[in-house]
């Protein structure tokens, strides 16, 4: 299970109208995604960047099923869930909370904004969709409230299936989210410039 270690920067919470989750891929860490904060519009944000215990969210592929990746994929789920809380006690109403992801943290927040939809800032996923070997819609129910996200991906992509990509917008879609998708054809499994700009132009404005 994942011990919770949140690294933070930006401005104080204390002092921010608006804050940012950033989640690491696998192998990496919070310090890694941390690097992209300074080419983001979030200069005003209080952000916070979650560490997964030995630098993997979860052990399998997301496209396993679920059960496959448990407990870490609930655990890690549940650190988010924590870290959205700590954020609301500092007086941060949700409408100013934003996610961002790269791979599995894509997974993860895409995961845990439409496991619990209300109006969110935004969210911007850096090559992900939601888990499972099999996405059963009646698995999401409720209101996203307009949300903006936008998720870039790579076609091909080895890690994420372009039908994954596309099916995790429709689900969000369904529920009122305002999502854009941007397929960039052959590109590596990093996060590219355009991506970049896309989400300071979508979500960080």
């Amino acid at each position: 299970m994942h011990i919770k270690n949140i690294i933070t920067t930006g401005k104080p919470a204390t002092e921010a109208r608006k804050a940012l989750i950033m989640v690491h891929g696998r192998g990496a860490g919070a310090n890694d995604i941390l690097v992209l904060a300074s080419q983001l519009n979030v200069g005003e944000y209080a952000i916070f960047a979650p560490q997964a215990t030995n630098n993997t969210w979860y052990p399998g592929s997301f496209l396993l099923p679920k059960e496959q990746n448990e407990p870490w994929l609930s655990s890690a789920l549940a650190l988010i869930e924590e870290t959205v809380q700590d954020i609301r006690k500092q007086g941060i109403e949700y409408e100013n909370i934003y996610f961002l992801g790269f791979s599995q943290g894509a997974c993860l927040v895409l995961e845990y904004v439409t496991k619990n939809p209300r109006r969110y800032g935004g969210v911007a996923a850096f090559t992900g969709g939601l888990p499972g070997k099999i996405i059963d819609e009646n698995d999401y129910a409720g209101d996203l409230e307009g949300t903006r996200v936008f998720i870039g991906t790579g076609d091909p992509d080895d890690h994420v299936p372009l039908e994954r990509v596309n099916q995790t917008a429709a689900i969000m879609n369904s529920l009122n989210a305002a999502v854009r998708v941007e397929v960039y054809k052959n590109k590596t499994h990093s996060v590219s410039r355009d991506e970049i700009d896309q989400a300071n132009s979508l979500i960080f404005n």
